[in-house]
């Protein structure tokens, strides 16, 4: 069994309309039940539960965490992308979504904070 949790900042769901009908249950929700499969196991949590969604015990739970996220990024408390940062360096897998490319959590794991900004000639 994979023990899967997907992460959503669930902000959309509550902030506008239009995304409340199309996914009334939430973002996370709509990723689940497309993904679900006899071979996974799978739970959801979002950024207003208590320490977002990811305490120790969940991240230590969680084989394969996969991350949607848009508008919320700078809301994710410093540390739990450390402490999900040093799960996906234990192994756990980390598949991000939409533009998540902009999480604190993708640019952390791909090193792109350590980078220093390249300014294009083009």
């Amino acid at each position: 069994m994979i023990r899967v949790t997907i992460w959503n900042e669930n902000i959309h769901e509550k902030s506008n309309a239009e995304t409340q009908v199309i996914y009334p249950e939430g973002i996370h929700v709509a990723i689940q039940q497309g993904i679900e499969h006899h071979d996974f196991v799978i739970r959801t949590a979002t950024m207003d539960e208590p320490e977002q969604g990811l305490s120790d015990e969940v991240l230590q739970s969680t084989d394969v965490l996969i991350w949607w996220g848009h508008k919320g990024h700078r809301l994710v408390e410093d540390g739990i992308v450390d402490k999900v940062h040093q799960r996906v360096l234990d192994g756990m897998g980390l598949i991000v979504l939409h533009s998540a490319h902009f999480s604190k959590i993708f640019k952390k794991t791909d090193g792109h904070h350590m980078q220093p900004e390249v300014e294009r000639s083009q």
